[in-house]
């Protein structure tokens, strides 16, 4: 079953030719719905007022050596591995979720356009299956065992708002694409392909009111935070360093008001314990 291409059989009662538009058509709806998504949050308004707000604060410019060299580092640590995410569980299933995302989609876009009708299509269909699975692993990972609301505020799992949209879609697609995929020749064969069908509908054509344009807005995101840290704009805060030294005191001089002439060790804060709700 992993090595057919469920495409192929498909071909026979809809037209390679509609499966192509359709992909085109939900390709076209994520490019639309996150344009219109940069101009109802006027997110990259706020990027580029923000860059222009930094450069003002900055201390020192940096090279365009080095901001190539952090754009490097972005694209391996942020993109690439995640290493965002403090929480190595949380991690785990993202990079999971991630790399079964663009491997099905990737899998998806070859077997309808290079092979439609050809039920071996070499390693695609293989990598297909598997990009979904590991979609639905990790996604199902991080649905039942690591959400936020559910961890810390204690909501259960069935509970549903306008941002799970996102996750919740991309869940169906992955499960009754395989499921579709298993039972294919049979009458459930065709009511899972219904089903996955309007779930990746759902998936890409909700992108202004889901949480998928928000993959794109990451990257740019770290990578404007490492600037402002290489510039010493450091995000248009204040750089307080030794809270005992005259000269931060004398710059704000409710520190000594609130903490004494020489405050103590703080400890260690949020960082007491290992993160495990994010």
């Amino acid at each position: 079953m992993f090595t057919i291409n469920p495409f192929s059989e498909l071909s026979g009662f809809i037209s390679p030719m509609a499966m192509q538009i359709y992909v085109v058509l939900m390709a076209l709806l994520v490019v639309g719905g996150t344009v219109l998504d940069m101009m109802h949050k006027q997110s990259a308004k706020y990027f580029f007022e923000n860059a222009k707000k930094a450069e003002k604060n900055a201390k020192r410019t940096v090279s365009s050596s080095e901001k190539t060299s952090l754009a490097m580092q972005t694209l391996t640590n942020e993109v690439l591995t995640s290493s965002e995410f403090a929480n190595q569980k949380r991690r785990i299933s993202h990079l999971f979720t991630m790399y079964g995302f663009i491997i099905f989609v990737v899998a998806t876009a070859v077997l309808i356009f290079g092979y439609p009708t050809d039920a071996s299509a070499g390693v695609w269909p293989i990598l297909w299956h598997l990009g979904a699975l590991s979609l639905a692993f990790g996604g199902y990972w991080f649905w039942f065992f690591i959400r936020v609301d559910v961890s810390s505020e204690g909501h259960k799992w069935y509970q549903l708002a306008r941002a799970d949209l996102f996750i919740v879609s991309l869940l169906a697609t992955a499960t009754f694409g395989l499921l579709w995929s298993f039972t294919q020749g049979s009458g459930l064969g065709w009511l899972f392909f219904v089903l996955f069908i309007l779930s990746s509908t759902t998936l890409f054509g909700t992108v202004l009111w889901s949480k998928f344009a928000h993959m794109f807005f990451k990257p740019a995101a770290a990578y404007q935070k490492k600037i402002t840290r290489a510039d010493g704009s450091q995000e248009n805060l204040p750089d307080l360093g030794d809270l005992s030294d005259p000269a931060l005191q004398a710059r704000y001089p409710d520190i000594p008001t609130y903490m004494g002439d020489n405050p103590g060790y703080m400890g260690l804060g949020i960082k007491r314990e290992e993160p495990s709700h994010f």
